[in-house]
């Protein structure tokens, strides 16, 4: 067999990024595992994905580790010039007239500039007292949680309150973990495997940093390696805020 043919493009991404996490450039090993992951799923090769997983989960949690250690409190942005080029690396929520896609934008701007950030999105408070909140990808997830303090209504707000404290990094953790719950959940485990490695990638792309995503992603593509690729269409179900906390 000739040099040629056995190149493989996933292994060469991966020998790239095992070199980038063993130097610590965190950034370049999550590129290098999300290419590999792309072109493995485009091949249907579950095992390799499987495996990416693991690396790939690895250097996320050594960017979402510095970033929660950065400063005590989160970087709560009620507007976008707020968040320039100089950008610091933390943790960020955003709340209206920003939305879940400017939080995207703050999360995109960190890989670009190699700064770890962590970004969600905040909606207008409800009237029972809590924050809707939502993270986004080619779906979004939501859930209904407690504000770090209690707050009052106020109808002439666009965020229906007058939030102005501190978010403690802890609270932000919590609501992370939190929405990344409630992202499995939605994943229907009667689906083929094949399909619920799709809807936990959507679902990673819109939390990142979030563990168990990556574990039931490893686990779901070890099922995937055992089954037929299905020939039923895949679903794409409607995800729908919950109430956490």
């Amino acid at each position: 067999m000739s040099a040629h043919a056995r190149y493989n493009p996933i292994d060469d991404l991966m020998e790239k990024a095992s070199r980038a996490l063993a130097d610590t450039n965190y950034f370049d090993a999550i590129i290098q595992c999300e290419k590999a992951l792309k072109k493995a799923r485009r091949a249907n090769d579950f095992e390799k994905l499987s495996r990416i997983t693991l690396p790939l989960l690895e250097a996320r949690r050594q960017v979402r580790q510095i970033a929660t250690d950065t400063a005590p409190s989160v970087h709560y942005i009620l507007d976008p010039n707020e968040v320039g080029d100089g950008f610091k690396p933390g943790c960020y929520m955003v709340a209206p007239p920003l939305i879940g896609l400017d939080a995207r934008t703050i999360h995109e701007m960190g890989l670009r500039k190699n700064r770890p950030v962590l970004a969600i999105a905040r909606e207008p408070l409800t009237r029972d007292g809590r924050w809707p909140v939502v993270a986004v990808s080619e779906v979004s997830v939501r859930i209904r949680i407690a504000p770090p303090e209690p707050v009052d209504r106020v109808e002439t707000n666009m965020r229906k309150d007058e939030f102005a404290g501190d978010i403690p990094v802890k609270w932000f953790e919590n609501t992370y973990e939190a929405l990344g719950d409630q992202a499995i959940k939605t994943v229907d485990p009667a689906e083929p495997a094949a399909y619920r490695v799709d809807d936990l990638i959507e679902r990673i792309n819109a939390l990142p940093y979030h563990e168990k995503l990556h574990q039931a992603l490893h686990a779901a593509a070890r099922e995937a390696m055992t089954e037929p690729l299905p020939d039923l269409p895949r679903r794409r179900p409607q995800l729908r805020p919950t109430d956490s906390f």
